[in-house]
């Protein structure tokens, strides 16, 4: 990998809109095919444009640029190149001066980038305030004042282009416990899950077994691949300490607190 670029930096965050229901609607060799072919061409864009790669996680790509034009003729680029797949990619661009360690960049742009993409439509390109005043020879389109995640107050943000969006998507939270093992095994089980969901839209999707099989785990895991898509927020609720039945409703709305998607075992 090349030496990532100090001083004053340029990220983009990249993640591919709806990978859940994608990968349901191709099936799992398809969409490998589309997946390799989408790192292919994000990966073509970076390099041309004198980026360097810093982390790749899943369907997602962290990029490093010495400069916003660099960083905004990739985004553009790999957009492009992207047109004629299934693939489509939400994207943000934001400039700031991390610090630079032995293992990657650190601090507080690195998250304000990743909230930033997290914002988009498939397609769509996100500038931060920082990056769009760097981008004077830029097609640049003020989309109003957001909120991102984990941050305080609003700010403006800007999309790259000309092209037309509906507003900007705001995902809820997803506050689910985070397991100390990885989720292994069961991933037949997990897409017939998600499947149905999918096809059938039900109000609530129940999970049964007998006791000590992993229900609770393997609902925290539908809930994190069906996070993307939820409407308000994903809530976990623990029910097991309640011994009131009365009790169960309360509980679950005292917990929800407007969120969309509540797993329980």
């Amino acid at each position: 990998m090349s030496a990532l670029p100090e001083g004053t930096v340029t990220f983009l965050f990249t993640d591919i809109e709806g990978s859940t229901r994608l990968l349901h609607e191709l099936g799992p060799a398809r969409y490998a095919d589309a997946l390799a072919e989408h790192r292919r061409i994000v990966r073509e864009a970076a390099r041309t444009h004198g980026g360097v790669e810093v982390d790749t996680q899943g369907d997602a790509f962290f990029i490093a640029f010495p400069t916003p034009g660099g960083a905004a003729a990739a985004a553009q680029a790999a957009r492009d190149g992207l047109a004629e797949g299934t693939i489509r990619v939400r994207m943000g661009l934001h400039t700031g001066t991390p610090t630079l360690t032995g293992e990657g960049y650190v601090g507080e742009d690195v998250h304000r980038g990743a909230r930033i993409a997290a914002l988009a439509h498939g397609d769509q390109i996100l500038v931060s305030p920082a990056t769009a005043a760097l981008l004077d020879a830029e097609p640049i389109r003020e989309l109003g004042r957001h909120r991102l995640k984990d941050f305080e107050g609003a700010v403006h943000l800007y999309q790259l282009g000309e092209h037309e969006f509906p507003p900007l998507r705001t995902p809820g939270s997803v506050e689910l416990p985070t397991p100390a093992t990885r989720f292994l095994g069961r991933e037949q089980e997990l897409f017939d899950a998600v499947s149905l969901v999918y096809e059938r839209d039900p109000r609530v999707l129940t999970i049964v077994g007998p006791g000590g099989t992993g229900k609770t785990r393997f609902a925290i895991e539908v809930a994190r691949l069906l996070g993307d898509d939820a409407e308000g927020g994903t809530v976990f609720v623990p029910l097991a300490p309640l011994r009131d039945a009365a009790a169960t409703l309360p509980d679950v709305f005292t917990g929800y607190d407007g969120g969309s998607s509540c797993p329980k075992s």
